[in-house]
């Protein structure tokens, strides 16, 4: 009985480590996503309210690892330099 016990864990474990591989997949697109966007954007073009938002998601993406920030932009297949990242 605890062999079986220990396969279902087994089992539950790998199936929480695919739903949250899956989900990290998905976050990694919406981060390539918007360091897309930052790079894109000139601050002087938005109005108040969205400057402020795009500063601080500028600031996120910034402060992410470089290795994830380009796994990122890669799975979302962005051609952008990270120094492009900042809002000006």
């Amino acid at each position: 009985m605890p062999d079986r016990l220990n396969k279902q864990e087994i089992a539950m474990l790998r199936e929480e480590m695919e739903m949250l591989m899956g989900e990290r997949a998905g976050l990694l697109k919406v981060v390539g996503a918007a360091a897309a966007l930052v790079a894109n954007t000139d601050g002087r073009d938005l109005p108040a309210e969205a400057a402020e938002a795009a500063e601080l998601l500028s600031m996120l993406v910034n402060d992410l690892p470089e290795e994830t920030l380009l796994e990122a932009l890669e799975s979302v297949q962005a051609k952008v330099d990270p120094s492009d990242l900042e809002i000006s």
